[in-house]
């Protein structure tokens, strides 16, 4: 950081680009003569469009490129959703600050033309076409749904939204956050529970990623980080972390602080979800790395690992 300059990394969709100017503001708030600057960057994620991003392989894939520009001085800092980060960082890197939550869930979407009878997924007829890009998603729906046909969906919110509309589907899921951030609630026909579609590690909190050695920018961005939710997402990164997951591969995690203890459930599942693998476990909250490897190895010796095995070997 120059003196009184701050250069964001951030992707250029429209989500990515919500987040950052969102992070800006903040930042203005607390120091309203701070030049802050943009840098927009594609990353490997944005650019393989045709190819489910399962098959891509590697982790990182939204986060990668943007990481080698703060590393080169480019950048002094990024906003990420924290879904999108693997749990190594690079030397010299690390997560300053995670944002308090939006909401966590999962987001049923219908057609703004289709039959209002249709209120939740559970109403969804036979058969019906369903749009996501997650393999976690699948597996929770196919785990309930074994009749659904369900097709790999990629693009920004309004792309996905508009393939809706034109009848390519008919219902898609989405985070329910980045609906909301970008202005789309009144899309949303229902909220999925937890219950039925455990939410990827890091869904819904926004995570802003610096240099290890800028004390400038540290300084900045610990007034942006909220503990609760940073708790949270370390208990479910840890818990992503000992499985060796990354985010397009079909594990769910959610841990929440309920009177000072952190209470976590994590699903592993086969992309058909005729096996799904899903435990709770509770404890202290000043112990949330701890407990997120220890419901993983749980999952691990009820048969995770062979899950995940054939994921990787697809």
């Amino acid at each position: 950081m120059t003196k009184g300059k701050i250069v964001i990394a951030t992707r250029g969709s429209k989500l990515a680009l919500w987040q950052a100017e969102w992070v800006r503001s903040q930042l203005l708030e607390i120091d309203p003569g701070l030049q802050i600057t943009l840098n927009k960057i594609k990353t490997s994620g944005d650019m393989i469009l045709d190819v489910p991003l399962a098959q891509v392989g590697g982790k990182g894939l939204f986060v990668k490129e943007i990481e080698e520009a703060m590393i080169r001085g480019e950048a002094d800092l990024a906003v990420h959703s924290m879904k999108d980060v693997p749990t190594e960082l690079p030397g010299g890197l690390h997560l300053s600050a995670i944002c308090k939550r939006e909401d966590p869930r999962d987001a049923f979407i219908t057609a703004v033309s289709s039959d209002k009878q249709i209120k939740s997924f559970i109403d969804l007829p036979r058969g019906a076409h369903i749009g996501t890009s997650s393999l976690r998603r699948i597996c929770q729906l196919m785990s309930r749904r074994p009749d659904l046909r369900i097709t790999q969906l990629r693009g920004n919110v309004d792309t996905r939204l508009r393939k809706l509309d034109e009848g390519q589907f008919d219902a898609i899921i989405l985070a329910v956050a980045g609906v909301k951030r970008l202005g789309f609630e009144e899309r949303i026909t229902g909220k999925m529970s937890t219950d039925m579609s455990l939410p990827a590690v890091g869904q819904g909190a926004v995570g802003i990623e610096c240099r290890s050695d800028d004390a400038l920018v540290n300084n900045l961005l610990k007034n942006l980080n909220h503990e609760e939710t940073a708790v949270c997402v370390r208990a479910e990164r840890a818990f992503l972390k000992k499985l060796e997951g990354g985010c397009q591969v079909p594990i769910g995690a959610y841990a929440m602080i309920k009177d000072r203890s952190i209470v976590m459930e994590g699903l592993v599942g086969s992309v058909d979800g005729r096996t799904v693998i899903r435990e709770r476990i509770e404890g202290n909250s000043g112990d949330a790395r701890a407990l997120g490897t220890s419901l993983a190895e749980h999952l691990l010796s009820q048969g995770a690992k062979e899950i995940l095995d054939q994921v990787y070997n697809r």
